[in-house]
């Protein structure tokens, strides 16, 4: 689920050349037509996925709808992630920024300028 995530927040502040930034465009669009199909009949995750970016609540929406539509195991929305990753950040998808599997990880958060706060009783 994370690398749409991460996706979806990349293709939409990705800044770039001209012919760069329409096939990020692109593939940005492409990727969200795919994650569409998966959400029909999940009104509040189809709004999340549309909605501007920095909406409150937006991603816990659209990870809760994404997830129960079972988009996170869809080979094409995967694909359509990781080639969007690709283009906006060609360094971090070669270096395997992106290839992380926390199937089994508890208490962890993946991505750039996390803070977490734990407390053992």
């Amino acid at each position: 689920m994370e690398i749409i995530i991460a996706a979806l927040v990349a293709g939409a502040t990705a800044g770039s050349t001209d012919v760069a930034k329409s096939m990020i465009t692109d593939t940005y669009i492409g990727l969200k037509d795919v994650l569409r199909s998966h959400l029909a009949g999940r009104r509040e995750a189809q709004e999340a996925l549309d909605a501007s970016e920095t909406k409150p609540g937006r991603w816990a929406v659209l990870r809760g709808g994404l997830t129960a539509s079972g988009a996170d195991n869809d080979r094409q929305a995967l694909a359509a992630a990781r080639r969007l990753l690709e283009l906006v950040d060609p360094d971090g998808a070669r270096a395997g920024k992106y290839d992380v599997d926390a199937s089994q990880a508890k208490g962890v958060q993946i991505g750039d300028y996390n803070t977490q706060t734990n407390t053992f009783n």
